[in-house]
């Protein structure tokens, strides 16, 4: 099993990342809050300049303004008239100008007089855009002053500087950081909540520890199973030749036995021909000849003698075996043809390559590439718990740097490890 180092625990771990999502979260959050607002404020603020262009675009008093020739009497009723509806509106400036483009109103006096800073357009239609004049960078909506007759008398630009958005902006940015703090603090509050229902379960361990009590527990059950059936088949054979014995039958008490030893030798010579083999291994695979028989399953190993010895340390070692047998034969189990086939073999590049198939019904290709996640089982839920075995196998063979797959015809789960360098790794 992976040595691991001593660092923060499960629950510290589940809180910080929780924690860090939720401020990643906030964060964006308050940016969309920005960014919205900022479109919500241009918007309001190009509906605000054309309205109050176009209304006073029909505006009598400009319109009789405008129809005079004298350009400065025009501008002596008309630039109060203007100041009064900036005020009103709230707008930075509303230039009322001449057909060509000289202005008869601003909110500068000095500008009465000069040419127009901004896009007239060469038809008889409003136009909204944002442009940079004498105030500096503005939203600004230009429309047209028409006569009677339709004949432009002169424009009419109503306008709000970007500088006074964004003052309108910051006004409202408390009410964001509000909001994102709330978030944050509701987030860290669940954070804080994960932290302690993980504790509750995986105390102070750290994550990979957690891993290796895991692998132990699945280590531990796959071997007392396979253990449990094989004593529950020796017993029986046992008790069945001792009948046989009380009865006289010595020669059928003595068949049944070396029957049973027959049965066991040829695994048993193919586990202890193997230079590197694991005892532990070893036992589960004799263990798993019992179970297979119990469940009337046919029950097929081969084991190379030069397989090369496997990072994983015994109690890995027997977690993966054991999960891909345990579901294999649960696979074989609904089918006509029960049979489990288990082989240990060398690679071609001097890996070890192990391969557990099935005779069951196989597993659908949309589901094979979700079968090795945490929680996923194409089985109900039982007391075992689904979903555990299969993404704990991916753990410790990616850890240990190998491959796990499936593939179909008949359902074969390959595992290819690369072959030990140096000593076994075990838990500290």
């Amino acid at each position: 099993m992976t040595r691991t180092s001593p660092g923060r625990s499960t629950a510290s771990r589940v809180f910080f990342v929780l924690l860090g999502a939720t401020v990643v979260i906030g964060v964006l959050v308050a940016g969309f809050l920005v960014v919205e607002a900022q479109r919500a404020l241009r918007t309001e603020a190009e509906r605000v300049t054309a309205a109050t262009a176009e209304a006073l675009a029909v505006s009598p008093v400009v319109v009789a303004g405008l129809a005079g020739t004298d350009a400065e009497a025009a501008s002596d009723v008309l630039e109060p008239y203007t100041l009064d509806v900036i005020a009103r509106a709230d707008l930075d400036f509303i230039t009322i100008m001449t057909p060509d483009g000289i202005r008869i109103t601003h909110p500068d006096p000095a500008q009465i007089g000069k040419r127009y800073l901004g896009t007239i357009p060469t038809a008889a239609r409003s136009l909204t855009e944002v442009f940079t004049g004498t105030l500096g960078p503005s939203v600004r909506t230009i429309v047209p002053v028409t006569a009677v007759d339709g004949e432009v008398i002169g424009w009419v630009s109503a306008g709000v500087t970007t500088e006074t958005i964004s003052d309108t902006l910051i006004r409202r940015l408390p009410l964001t950081l509000g909001i994102t703090a709330g978030l944050i603090a509701l987030g860290a509050a669940g954070a804080v909540i994960a932290r302690r229902a993980t504790r509750r379960i995986t105390g102070d361990l750290p994550p990979g520890q957690l891993r290796d009590a895991v692998s132990s527990y699945e280590s531990i059950r796959t071997l007392g199973d396979a253990l449990r059936a094989q004593t529950h088949e020796h017993g029986n054979r046992m008790h069945a030749a001792v009948a046989l014995l009380e009865l006289g039958r010595s020669a059928e008490a003595i068949e049944i036995l070396t029957e049973t030893s027959r049965q066991s030798q040829s695994l048993v010579d193919q586990v202890t021909a193997r230079r590197h083999g694991d005892p532990a291994v070893g036992a589960l695979l004799l263990g798993k000849a019992s179970q297979a028989k119990e469940r009337g399953i046919d029950w097929r190993v081969h084991i190379e003698p030069e397989t090369p010895r496997t990072p994983l340390s015994p109690v890995d070692a027997v977690s993966v075996l054991g999960n891909l047998v345990d579901n294999a034969m649960d696979a074989a189990a609904e089918s006509e043809d029960r049979w489990v086939r288990v082989s240990l073999r060398s690679g071609e590049e001097g890996e070890v390559v192990l391969e557990v198939s099935d005779s069951g019904p196989g597993i659908p290709r949309a589901q094979q590439d979700r079968i090795f996640e945490q929680g996923y089982s194409t089985k109900p839920a039982d007391a075992q718990g689904r979903g555990v075995g299969l993404a704990l196998v991916r753990s410790v063979v990616t850890g240990a740097g190998g491959t796990v797959s499936i593939s179909d015809g008949p359902t074969t789960f390959r595992v290819v490890l690369p072959a030990a360098t140096g000593p076994r790794r075990s838990r500290p």
